[in-house]
């Protein structure tokens, strides 16, 4: 299935795409198991497999619009936990050894956005980069997790950006939660991707971004080097993850950053991803009002 959550910003409606483009209302489904959104409870109870068996049946109900506009489709998750240097060409493009366990950071739930949002450069910001990501949504809480386990505490993927602002993330002082955390700053979607639509652990999956229709980024998710598994494992020693938890897996090579000189976004710019399997996602770069 693909998940999506339609409507304007704060009041979006839950539903699924379906193959031929149309997309399909899952309030009812919901409002009859007592839930109301793709949130904490629908991922860690058996929400989405009632879901699941009313898409089996032939997704029946309300037509949402297909020109409204698409929200995250996860409504704000208790944690935002991003992976740093975690693709071979970008530890390499930094002259940076490959990590020898996951880099760990966390990223503000309030950088959520739709993903075909404005990306809002914030005030005074000089070096606003780009990041192409395959995000992971956990299901059921993990603590403490195998890594044979820990793909079935995995409700699904996204196409996720991980906006930086390198100079707060690197010159200001404190973690790089400060460059990764302002408004605008982690679109996800279009849609989240149950297991089954992308071959289970996501490891295989072309990853494309540009910058004003030339290619900046073009990777492939096998060039991860901690793949989902060990993630998830690794992230629950630490930490409860807890359902609609959201893990951005790292970024490969052809970030702004590594330009000589460094090349930043500017108003007036257009960002254009994409992951297989995961869609595609567009953000017009304006400037904070």
């Amino acid at each position: 299935m693909k998940l999506i959550r339609v409507g304007d910003a704060g009041n979006e409606t839950p539903g699924v795409l379906l193959d031929d483009g149309r997309r399909v209302s899952t309030a009812a489904v919901l409002d009859a198991i007592g839930q109301r959104d793709y949130d904490e409870a629908f991922f860690g109870g058996d929400a989405i497999d009632a879901v699941a068996s009313w898409f089996a049946d032939g997704a029946s109900g309300e037509e949402l619009p297909a020109d409204a506009r698409l929200g995250s489709p996860v409504a704000r998750p208790s944690k935002l936990i991003c992976v740093g240097l975690n693709f071979r060409d970008h530890a390499a493009e930094t002259g940076q050894a490959e990590p020898e366990e996951p880099i760990l950071f966390g990223k503000a739930t309030t950088a959520l956005c739709g993903p075909d949002d404005d990306l809002v450069i914030p005030r005074g910001s000089t070096a606003t980069d780009w990041e192409v990501e395959l995000a992971v949504v956990i299901g059921h809480a993990a603590r403490h997790v195998s890594m044979d386990d820990a793909l079935g505490h995995v409700a699904g993927y996204a196409l996720h950006n991980d906006y930086s602002e390198r100079h707060h993330q690197m010159e200001r002082g404190g973690q790089w939660i400060k460059g990764k955390s302002h408004d605008t700053f982690a679109p996800l979607g279009p849609f989240l991707a149950t297991p089954d639509e992308v071959g289970g652990d996501a490891g295989d999956l072309a990853m494309w971004l540009t910058v004003n229709g030339e290619t900046r980024q073009q990777s492939s998710t096998n060039q991860l080097i901690f793949g989902i598994a060990e993630l998830v494992s690794h992230i629950s020693d630490f930490m409860t993850l807890l359902p609609g938890d959201v893990i951005s897996t790292g970024t490969p090579g052809g970030v702004g950053l590594s330009f000589d000189p460094p090349i930043y976004l500017k108003p007036g710019d257009v960002v254009e991803l994409g992951i297989d399997g995961l869609g595609t996602s567009r953000q017009n770069v304006v400037a904070a009002s």
